[in-house]
């Protein structure tokens, strides 16, 4: 959800380098936000990932198994069928190489 303006309009290029800078002479402290790297391995994301697939299909198992009956014939239904069917078992048997000459 974009930030409500500030103005009654958007302000311009000029107009907003002109406010960070007084902002920064101000002395106000300049807060950056940064994505936490992730430092997994790749082999380690691979299995963490086909992990979270296999829970994720548990849970829409669930969902499907807790539908009335009115609604078994809808496309949600049909989608989740559909995502509780997938055989996940040639994805949790792949090892990915580790790369480097470490395999």
């Amino acid at each position: 959800m974009p930030r409500q303006p500030i103005g009654d309009r958007p302000m311009t290029d000029a107009e907003r380098q002109a406010r960070s800078r007084a902002a920064r002479t101000a002395g106000r402290p300049v807060v950056r936000t940064r994505r936490p790297a992730d430092h997994r391995s790749r082999a380690r994301r691979w299995h963490d990932t086909v992990a979270e697939l296999l829970v994720l299909q548990t849970e829409y198992e669930a969902w499907l198994e807790a539908l009335p009956d009115t609604l078994q014939d809808t496309a949600t239904a049909e989608a989740l069928r559909t995502i509780s069917e997938l055989d996940l078992s040639e994805l949790q048997a792949i090892d990915p190489p580790r790369g480097f000459g470490r395999d």
